[in-house]
């Protein structure tokens, strides 16, 4: 298992490079606003949180190596948290409940120090043009799309895509 992962990872990151290299110069289209609960039923709309930048990682409790992306998003968050300029969340997209969520993190170690939101789809998904799982969309303060990744990305990977929108 841990070669079919290691292989799904390096396939993904592949994707991931041509995806970034294939958007870069491009103008930049408005990040598609959602509404959904997180793990405790309080909503989380994207459009409230305007003014900050929003990373957000698309996930499905049915996806392998969606478990390896939490503890590098936790490194960003805790390394951002204070400064009140970033928000990081996971958005569920397999269909699955909020127990089945926090059920998923138990079983695979897969711990969120940020809010994880159920109620997403694939449609959402592929509204920010998204085509595979784990996928890490950067959304700027202004509510566009920076940047989407789809495959594993590492906190270093993270920090750099958001350092010029946190002023960093």
């Amino acid at each position: 298992m841990t070669a079919r992962v290691a292989a799904l990872a390096l396939a993904c990151a592949s994707l991931a490079l041509a995806w970034v290299g294939c958007s870069a110069g491009q103008p930049h289209p408005a990040a598609p606003d959602f509404a959904h609960p997180d793990l405790d039923g309080h909503t989380v709309r994207l459009s409230d949180l305007r003014g900050r930048t929003v990373v957000i990682d698309f996930f499905a409790t049915w996806c392998e190596p969606c478990v390896f992306q939490p503890p590098e998003l936790n490194q960003v968050w805790a390394a951002h948290r204070a400064s009140e300029k970033l928000v990081v969340l996971g958005i569920e997209v397999g269909g699955a409940s909020a127990k089945e969520v926090r059920d998923w993190v138990v079983e695979n170690a897969a711990q969120a120090d940020y809010p994880l939101l159920v109620g997403g789809d694939e449609d959402l998904a592929r509204r920010y043009d998204i085509s595979g799982f784990p996928a890490t969309v950067v959304v700027a303060p202004d509510g566009t799309i920076d940047s989407v990744t789809v495959g594993l990305s590492t906190a270093a990977e993270i920090e750099e895509r958001i350092a010029p929108l946190l002023g960093s």
